[in-house]
C-alpha cells in the first residue's frame, strides 16, 4: 500500500512555514503499514495541483492532501478538486451545523464566506472536522482513495489519528511494520557501519537497517516487514542484541528518542539530579533539558555566565584561575561543574565554556576550542573539543558533547 503526500500553499514553497504536516503524517502513515512514495509541496495555482494529483495517482494507492481549505480566495483546493474530479460543491448539512457551533462558541460574527466553509465535493465522505470549521473530504475515484484536510496542524492531527487512518485500517489488510532503533553516541557512522558490516550483511530481505545521523549522534534504525508483529518484533530483537554486542561502549539506549531525554530518563530513575553552567551555549542545553515533560524531576536549573564576574559569583570560580588560564581552559571548566554542583545542591553538574565564533579566537585558542567539564557524585572529568567556525553548529555541537560526557560519566558511576 503506497501513499504520497501533497502540501498545498505558497508559504511553504517561499520558507515562511516548515511543513511539519508531512514528517508527521509520514511516521503515523508507516505505523500503520503504509509506505510514503512521495512527498509533494504545490503552490496555490490550480494548474499545479491538477498535475500534482494525476502524476500521483499514477504511482500511488492513497493520495493525501493538506492545505487551501479556508474561506479566502486564494484557498482554491475545493474547487481544484471539484473540476478534477468533474463534480459540483454540496452544502453538508452536519458540517454546516458544526461551522454554526463554533461561531457560536466563540461568539464572532459569522459571513458567507464561513457557511461555504461547509461545501464539500458532491463525491465524498464528509470527515467532520470538530477542531475546525473546514471539513475533511474523502473521494474514492478509479481505484484510488484521495483525502483533502486542512493545512492547520492541529485539525490534520485529529482527522488523520481519529477518521482517516482507522478507516484506511477498515479498507485495506495491511502488513505489520515493526522499527526498533539503537541511539548511539560519540562514534561516526562509517565507523558504526564498518563494525556492524557482518550483521547488516546477514539481514533477511524483509529487514533493513537504517543509519540516521545528527551532529554528535547517530541513530541505527532496524525495519521489517511482515505478516506477524510479535514475530518480526522478536526477529528484529535478535538482531538488535548482536549489533549492541559489537558497539556496546557507543549505545545510549534502545529506543527512538534524542539523547537528553534519554539521560533525564537514566536520572530520573535513580532519583538524581542536575544542574548546569553554560557560557558560550547560552543556556542551549538547558533548552534541551526543559523541552521534555517532567524534566524538573532531575534538572534543577543553571547559570548562563558568560561574564568572568558571573563565573565567580554565581559559580564559585576564582579570580587567580580566571586570570592564569582564561575563561575558555580545563581549570575553569572544572571550577565552574563543582561550583555548580556545590551552588545548586545537585548530583551532576555540566559545565561548559568555549569560543563559538565567528570571532574571538586566538593561535593558541582559535574559533570552535571548547572545554566541557563533568562533575559527578565522586569524580569530575573535562575535555578539550575543536570545533569549526560556524556558531550555530559549534552552540549544538558543544551540548550534545556535554551530554555525551554526562552520559558517560554516569555509567562509570553506575559501575
Amino acid at each position: 500500500m503506497l501513499a504520497e503526500l501533497i502540501t498545498i500553499g505558497d508559504e511553504i514553497l517561499i520558507g515562511q512555514i516548515v511543513d511539519t504536516n508531512s514528517a508527521w503524517m509520514a511516521q503515523k502513515l508507516n505505523l500503520a503499514g503504509i509506505k510514503v512514495k512521495q512527498i509533494t509541496s504545490v503552490s496555490d495555482e490550480k494548474q499545479h495541483i491538477l498535475n500534482a494529483l494525476k502524476e500521483a495517482a499514477g504511482r500511488v494507492d492513497i493520495i493525501l492532501i493538506t492545505g487551501g481549505l479556508g474561506p479566502t480566495k486564494d484557498d482554491i483546493t475545493k474547487r481544484t478538486l471539484a473540476e478534477y474530479f468533474n463534480v459540483g460543491l454540496r452544502t453538508d448539512n452536519d458540517a454546516l451545523e458544526n461551522v454554526k457551533n463554533i461561531f457560536s462558541k466563540y461568539k464572532s460574527p459569522m459571513l458567507e464566506t464561513n457557511l461555504r466553509q461547509a461545501e464539500v465535493l458532491e463525491n465524498c465522505t464528509t470527515l467532520l472536522n470538530l477542531n475546525g470549521t473546514a471539513p475533511g473530504m474523502w473521494i474514492e475515484s478509479g481505484n484510488k482513495i484521495y483525502v483533502s484536510m486542512p493545512g492547520v496542524p492541529f485539525e490534520m492531527m485529529y482527522l488523520m489519528e481519529e477518521l482517516v487512518i482507522p478507516r484506511i485500517k477498515e479498507s485495506f489488510k495491511l502488513p505489520s511494520i515493526v522499527h526498533h532503533t539503537i541511539l548511539t553516541a560519540g562514534v561516526g557512522e562509517s565507523q558504526l557501519a564498518d563494525r556492524i558490516s557482518i550483521i547488516e550483511d546477514s539481514l533477511p530481505s524483509h529487514i533493513g537497517l537504517a543509519y540516521l545521523p545528527k551532529l554528535g549522534i547517530v541513530r541505527l534504525r532496524l525495519s521489517g516487514r511482515g505478516s506477524d508483529a510479535n514475530t518480526l518484533r522478536d526477529e528484529i530483537s535478535v538482531y538488535a542484541s548482536k549489533i549492541i554486542e559489537l558497539i556496546s561502549e557507543f549505545v545510549i539506549i534502545e529506543a527512538d528518542i534524542p539523547l537528553e531525554k534519554a539521560i533525564l530518563d537514566l536520572m530520573g530513575s535513580q532519583g538524581l539530579t542536575l544542574s548546569t553552567a553554560e557560557s558560550c551555549t547560552g543556556g542551549y542545553i538547558s533548552h534541551l533539558l526543559t523541552q521534555h515533560a517532567g524534566s524538573s524531576k532531575v534538572f534543577l536549573g543553571g547559570a548562563v555566565s558568560y561574564s568572568n564576574n558571573l563565573k565567580s559569583i554565581m559559580l564559585s570560580v576564582s579570580e587567580e584561575t580566571l586570570h592564569e588560564f582564561g575563561a575558555v581552559s580545563e581549570e575553569t571548566v572544572v571550577e565552574m561543574a563543582n561550583g555548580a554542583k556545590t551552588n545548586f545542591k545537585s548530583d551532576y553538574a555540566i559545565s561548559i565554556s568555549g569560543i563559538a565564533g565567528p570571532e574571538g579566537g586566538t593561535d593558541d585558542k582559535p574559533v570552535g576550542t571548547v572545554w566541557v567539564a563533568i562533575a559527578g557524585k565522586r569524580n569530575t572529568i573535562s575535555r578539550r573539543f575543536q570545533f569549526g567556525n560556524k556558531r550555530a553548529q559549534n552552540i549544538e555541537r558543544s551540548a550534545i558533547n556535554a551530554l555525551v560526557l554526562l552520559h558517560k560519566l554516569l555509567k562509570e558511576e553506575q559501575a
